[in-house]
């Protein structure tokens, strides 16, 4: 059987907010690019029907990198379900919803550029 890790390393301020988080995997596409600003993870806690998840970015990250961040976690979420439970109408509407949230955050963009 293979194995696989994943690690992350977290450098905290003096009031505990991230400064940086580096991540590493044993199955690392991007070899060498192993600094992050934002990392989401999501696992199901069968045991109490429900999620358990870990939210961390840096200060560093920007208001709109973060929507877009989580505008693309959806669609990613889209994906899986689809391909988990060939739900297509649910995936349909994550995938829409997504899409209407990425038409406003590109308005807000270039409305923030033409100030």
């Amino acid at each position: 059987m293979k194995n696989s890790e994943i690690h992350f390393n977290v450098e905290l301020d003096n009031q505990n907010i991230p400064e940086k988080i580096f991540w590493n995997a044993t199955d690392n596409p991007n070899e060498g690019i192993n600094d992050t600003r934002a990392i989401a993870i999501a696992v199901w806690d069968h045991y109490h029907r429900g999620t358990l998840k870990i939210d961390l970015w840096t200060k560093d990250m920007e208001v709109f990198e973060m929507k877009r961040f989580y505008i693309e976690i959806m669609s990613g979420i889209a994906d899986t379900l689809l391909t988990a439970t060939n739900d297509t109408t649910m995936a349909d509407t994550i995938e829409a919803t997504c899409e209407t949230l990425s038409k406003r955050l590109d308005e807000e963009m270039k409305a923030a550029a033409s100030k």
